[in-house]
């Protein structure tokens, strides 16, 4: 199936609905989400990077253009980002929440061995990509309030050693979350960050075989803490760093 692409499909068209934009939608979290949110009303803006990752994606969600778009992203340039949130602000007539889900994980190094190259991935992957949606979601949030999630880590709350630039990565999006939240607070609009450890998903299982992955949360578990936040239920929250580790 070819995902239908914005901007062109009834622009003038403004939706009463809520609007939430999944930035990295395709993921196990990002599915999951997207299934929470669209059982609960709302229309989306999901995005991807790999084709790879649209195929179970496009079979679980119906391309309805009314409900779903979905646009390959590269989260870490922000002209991308910045355009797709305004053509789903155009497309819907509104956005009310954003979701910043693109990361990405790297062992193996500590902080006297992590070369330029695998520090400016983690960076990228990781803090860029949730910088330049955060500063590309405000203006479309700041006039009518809205909410923010991003994801962190618990590395930045253990630093286990071997990861250096992981856990400083994620530790940024957390110094992100917190920034953007107390900027943010007249204009009622909440920022908040998850902090998974690890997830049960084919991709982790493979990178850890030996692992009691019976313990590990599961995306949609995940999601469930992620869908509190992005509907509003959560309140005034806002500055949060939750953690969500399940039993790992």
């Amino acid at each position: 199936m070819v995902a239908p692409q914005i901007g062109s499909l009834y622009p003038d068209l403004i939706m009463s609905d809520p609007v939430a934009v999944i930035v990295g939608a395709t993921s196990g979290l990002g599915a999951a989400l997207t299934g929470r949110l669209i059982r609960q009303g709302y229309r989306i803006g999901a995005t991807y990077l790999r084709p790879i990752d649209t195929d179970e994606f496009e079979e679980r969600f119906p391309f309805d253009e009314d409900q779903l778009v979905l646009r390959r992203v590269n989260a870490t340039e922000s002209g991308e980002v910045e355009d797709f949130l305004a053509r789903v602000a155009a497309r819907f007539g509104r956005i009310d929440a954003v979701a910043s889900l693109v990361g990405g994980w790297a062992a193996g190094r500590d902080v006297k061995d992590t070369d330029n190259v695998r520090f400016d991935w983690m960076i990228d992957l990781n803090l860029r990509s949730a910088f330049y949606t955060v500063r590309a979601a405000v203006p479309h949030l700041e006039a009518g309030g809205g909410r923010i999630l991003l994801v962190g880590s618990r590395a930045v709350v253990d630093n286990p050693p071997g990861q250096a630039a992981f856990n400083i990565a994620k530790a940024g999006v957390v110094a992100l979350a917190k920034t953007a939240a107390a900027e943010l607070e007249d204009a009622d609009v909440t920022v908040n960050v998850i902090l998974p450890s690890v997830m049960d998903t084919p991709a982790t299982r493979r990178a850890l075989p030996f692992a009691e992955y019976v313990k590990w949360p599961t995306p949609d578990e995940i999601a469930a803490v992620a869908e509190f936040i992005l509907t509003g239920e959560s309140g005034v929250m806002s500055g949060a760093v939750v953690p969500v580790y399940g039993r790992a």
